[in-house]
C-alpha cells in the first residue's frame, strides 16, 4: 500500500508542477500590455518561462526516462495557459491580441538532447538545457511580430487588473529595445543549464523518498 500510496503521489507532484509553472508563467505573454516597456518585459518574461519549462519538463523527463515527457510536459502547460487566455477572450479582448508562450518547440529540443545522447543525464543539462534557453526567446518573438496593433489594442482595452499608473502610454526606447531575443537567449543558455540541473536534483530527492 505505502509503494502505491507513494507513487501515486510523486504523480501527483508531476501535475502540481505542471500547474503551478503554467500559473507562474501565464501573464508571461502580457507584455504586449505594457508597450512602453514591451521589448523589456519579454526579456525578463522570457527568463520566467524558461525557469518553469526547463525545471518542470527535466523533473518529468528524468523521473520517467522516456524522450517525448518533455514535450508532454510543455503541451500540459500549452492547454492550461489556452484555458487561462480564455478569461481575456471573455473579456472583449481580440482573439489576435491574446499572447499564448510557446513552449513545445524548446520541450522537443530537450526531449531531442536526451534522446541523442542515449539517456545521458549530463548530457541533457549542458546541451537541453542551452537548446531551451536560446531557443525559448526566439520561438516567442513570434507572439510578438504577429499580434495586431499592441499599441491601438492596449488602449483600446486597458487591462482590468492594471493600476491606473500602469496603463500603457505612449511607447519609449526602452533599455533593451534593440535586441531582446539575443537578451533572452544569452541569458537562458546559461541560466537554463542551471535550471535543467535543478529539475534533475529535484527528481532524485523526490524518487529516494518515494523508492524508500
Amino acid at each position: 500500500v505505502m509503494v502505491w500510496l507513494r507513487r501515486c503521489t510523486h504523480y501527483l507532484f508531476i501535475v502540481v508542477v505542471a500547474v503551478n509553472s503554467t500559473l507562474l508563467t501565464i501573464n508571461a505573454g502580457d507584455y504586449i500590455f505594457y508597450t512602453d516597456w514591451a521589448w523589456t518585459s519579454s526579456t525578463v518574461f522570457s527568463i520566467s518561462q524558461t525557469l518553469m519549462l526547463a525545471v518542470g519538463a527535466t523533473y518529468y523527463l528524468t523521473f520517467t526516462g522516456v524522450p517525448g515527457t518533455a514535450t508532454y510536459y510543455g503541451l500540459i502547460m500549452t492547454v492550461y495557459t489556452w484555458v487561462a487566455k480564455g478569461a481575456w477572450f471573455a473579456l472583449g479582448y481580440p482573439y489576435d491580441f491574446i499572447v499564448t508562450p510557446i513552449w513545445l518547440p524548446s520541450a522537443m529540443l530537450l526531449d531531442l538532447a536526451y534522446w541523442a545522447t542515449k539517456r545521458n543525464k549530463h548530457s541533457l543539462i549542458l546541451f537541453g538545457g542551452v537548446l531551451v534557453g536560446m531557443s525559448l526567446p526566439l520561438f516567442n518573438m513570434v507572439n510578438l511580430i504577429t499580434v495586431a496593433d499592441p499599441l491601438e489594442t492596449a488602449f483600446k482595452y486597458p487591462r482590468p487588473t492594471l493600476p491606473p499608473y500602469m496603463t500603457p502610454i505612449e511607447p519609449q526606447v526602452g533599455k533593451f529595445y534593440n535586441s531582446p531575443v539575443a537578451l533572452g537567449a544569452g541569458a537562458g543558455a546559461v541560466l537554463s543549464v542551471t535550471f535543467t540541473a535543478l529539475g534533475c536534483k529535484l527528481n532524485t530527492c523526490t524518487y529516494r523518498w518515494m523508492a524508500a
